[in-house]
């Protein structure tokens, strides 16, 4: 992601936490969500996401709670 300019979310995540070098999240995709979903939900994984929503081009996206991966939003993708 880029900061469109400097009062944006974006950049001001990133001025934030520049010691972990900006990132804002990281996304990986998925063949099936829900079953990446069931996966962490069984090994105690926090989620923001316990059921998949709609993204961009209609994907299925699910987050994982920055706290479970070191501080940073991991985005489950499944196009």
């Amino acid at each position: 992601m880029e900061a469109t300019n400097d009062n944006s979310t974006i950049a001001k995540f990133i001025e934030k936490n520049k010691d972990r070098g900006g990132i804002h999240h990281i996304a990986v995709r998925v063949d099936d969500i829900e079953a990446a979903i069931e996966d962490l939900k069984s090994k105690g994984v926090r989620l923001i996401d316990e059921k998949p929503r709609r993204g961009i081009k209609n994907s299925l996206i699910a987050f994982v709670h920055p706290s479970a991966t070191g501080g940073i939003l991991l985005e489950l993708c499944q196009h």
